[in-house]
């Protein structure tokens, strides 16, 4: 017996369409390259979202930065002495520390070059 796919494909299709809403020409008009540009995308958004975390990273090394530079200090010897002194304080916890708490940071920025 012979089946028709007619709901089943179009369903399909929609839910295609549907995911591709606002990409630019024809990536959001015709079936076989939205299917491309889905893939495409998924592709882009897996190797970001990898990439976001080194991102952070740098922007966090940024902060600390220039918080250690309004006080004078190098952000490499920082990172040797904390090293060196076992003090287990993360990049992102220093970074929210030199904006949100500066005396903190200044307490510490203190133990770490005395």
């Amino acid at each position: 017996m012979r089946i028709k796919r007619g709901h089943s494909k179009r369903k399909s299709h929609k839910k295609v369409l549907k995911r591709v809403k606002g990409y630019r020409l024809t990536y959001s008009k015709l079936y076989r390259r939205a299917i491309e540009a889905t893939l495409h995308a998924g592709q882009y958004s897996f190797a970001h979202r990898r990439r976001r975390k080194s991102q952070l990273r740098s922007e966090w090394i940024k902060t600390i930065s220039s918080a250690l530079s309004q006080r004078g200090v190098a952000y490499k010897d920082f990172v040797a002495n904390l090293k060196a002194k076992n003090i287990a304080l993360d990049r992102k916890v220093l970074s929210e520390l030199a904006v949100s708490r500066p005396e903190t940071f200044d307490q510490i920025v203190k133990e770490v070059t005395k």
